[in-house]
């Protein structure tokens, strides 16, 4: 088990991006798994994650973004449906590195 990370944010979306939607991880977070991955991680400076929002649990990776240097989290459009959350809604997300 890697380590964990928790924090609560807003779900937000850019078009930019065929309106995906994002979590941001918060900004210490985002620089500690930074110094915990230098070396490590791969395509686009991504990380695979397990994340588990509220009872859903899943495998994906979170990405740098480039404006903010914070890591941005994809959250899938069947995640957000069986949690009845969407964009502007506030979640609770753990997230654990897999190393």
């Amino acid at each position: 088990m890697g380590p964990t990370f928790t924090f609560t944010t807003a779900l937000w979306n850019t078009e930019s991006m065929n309106a995906w939607v994002f979590v941001s991880m918060p900004g210490d977070q985002s620089e500690e798994i930074r110094e915990l991955t230098d070396g490590l991680r791969v395509g686009f400076g991504s990380q695979r994650v397990r994340v588990t929002l509220n009872d859903s649990t899943w495998a994906t990776s979170i990405f740098p973004e480039s404006v903010t240097g914070r890591f941005v989290l994809p959250v899938k459009k069947a995640i957000r449906q069986a949690e009845g959350i969407d964009v502007g809604d506030t979640a609770t997300v753990t997230v654990e590195l897999v190393l």
